[in-house]
């Protein structure tokens, strides 16, 4: 499993050896904070070739306390949902 520490890494190599690190990190925080507004802001985002953030409602339902055992009631929520494009499937 990579994280974000390879994914500047990445970014780093491939802007250049004249790009920092730090300034590699600065670009890749841009990037996701300017993801995360965007789909904040108009509910999708469609990245041609990479794929479309949406975010879903779920719907409340029930479920089972993992420690106890116990049935509870999970509220209703927002999550962030990635389909992944035609493009990005193939390459893998």
């Amino acid at each position: 499993m990579s994280s974000k520490i390879h994914l500047v890494e990445s970014v780093q190599k491939s802007l250049g050896k004249d790009v920092s690190k730090a300034h590699a990190e600065k670009v890749v925080n841009a990037v996701i904070d300017s993801i995360k507004g965007l789909v904040k802001k108009h509910k999708s985002l469609q990245l041609i070739g990479f794929g479309t953030f949406k975010v879903v409602n779920r719907k409340a339902r029930k479920g089972i306390n993992p420690k106890t055992g116990k049935a509870i009631q999970i509220k209703a929520s927002k999550s962030v949902r990635l389909t992944p494009g035609k493009a990005f499937k193939q390459s893998l």
